[in-house]
């Protein structure tokens, strides 16, 4: 009567039951990433803008018309000149005193290449006091 089934002893059933603890790490975790990003998606940035002035600028009698047109061409004051003379003239303007402003007149189709390489020169020889020069926009008139 050694046979296996009549044993009175069952062997033990599988458990049914569920681990929570890694459903709860989850849950934490998610808690935390919302409690941090929430503050971030309900308040605006502030930010201090600049007011703009529909005032015209007084110019000063020290200054410089530099033009830049569409094909590249530049005239200082009205007289063509090239990237060479323009070094010249700006290392000229910047040792003097005062220093005059540097009004830019640029198409509107001219490669901004170009004008950041007049920029550039410009600024190498020490002029402060550069402004670009735009006409004012036209209004629709109802």
């Amino acid at each position: 009567m050694s046979d296996c089934r009549f044993r009175r002893h069952r062997p033990a059933a599988t458990r049914a039951d569920m681990n929570v603890v890694p459903l709860v790490d989850v849950m934490l975790v998610l808690l935390v990433i919302f409690i941090v990003t929430a503050p971030l998606l309900t308040h605006a940035v502030k930010i201090d803008l600049p007011q703009a002035s529909s005032q015209v600028n007084v110019t000063r009698d020290e200054r410089v018309e530099l033009a830049v047109r569409e094909d590249g061409a530049m005239y200082w004051n009205g007289e063509a000149l090239t990237l060479e003379q323009l070094t010249e003239r700006c290392d000229l303007a910047g040792r003097q005193a005062p220093q005059p402003e540097l009004h830019l007149h640029a198409d509107r189709h001219v490669h901004f290449e170009r004008v950041a390489r007049v920029l550039a020169i410009a600024v190498r020889a020490g002029l402060q006091r550069i402004a670009f020069v735009s006409l004012p926009e036209e209004r629709a008139t109802p």
